[in-house]
C-alpha cells in the first residue's frame, strides 16, 4: 500500500537532513541544521520585505527615482527561538516595518509552537 506522496517542501527537508547526516552535522544545537536554516529563511524573508518596501532589488535603485530612501546595511538581532542572530535590513529613513520579525520582537511564536507541538508529541527527526 503506497503512502501519501511527499510535497516538494518535505522532499527538500528530507534531502537537507540526509546531507546534514552525511556531513556529521547535528539537526539541533548551536551549529545545527535547524538553527542555520532558521537564520537563512528569516534573513531571506526580511530582505524580500525590504525589497517590496523600497520598490527595487538590492543594488538596483534607478537613478533619478522619486524618493531618497535606500538600503542602509543591517543590524544584528537575536531571536529567542533557539537564540538565532539574524541580520535585519535597514533603510535610511527608518520607515521599513518588517512583518516576519517585527521591530522589538524577539520571540517567534509560530516557530516555537511547532517545536513545542513536536516535542509534546514525542516526535523526532532522527
Amino acid at each position: 500500500m503506497a503512502g501519501k506522496p511527499r510535497s516538494a517542501q518535505e522532499e527538500l527537508a528530507a534531502s537537507l537532513i540526509e546531507q546534514a547526516r552525511a556531513q556529521g552535522l547535528a539537526l539541533t544545537g548551536p551549529d545545527g541544521l535547524l538553527k542555520q536554516l532558521t537564520k537563512t529563511v528569516l534573513e531571506a524573508a526580511l530582505n524580500a520585505e525590504m525589497t517590496e518596501h523600497l520598490g527595487h532589488e538590492k543594488h538596483h535603485a534607478e537613478p533619478g527615482r522619486e524618493g531618497s530612501n535606500v538600503r542602509n546595511g543591517t543590524r544584528a538581532k537575536t531571536v529567542v527561538s533557539d537564540a538565532v542572530e539574524i541580520a535585519v535590513p535597514r533603510d535610511r529613513e527608518a520607515s521599513f516595518e518588517p512583518v516576519i520579525v517585527r521591530k522589538r520582537q524577539r520571540r517567534l511564536g509560530s516557530v516555537d509552537e511547532v517545536v513545542l507541538s513536536l516535542y509534546a508529541k514525542g516526535s523526532t527527526l532522527w
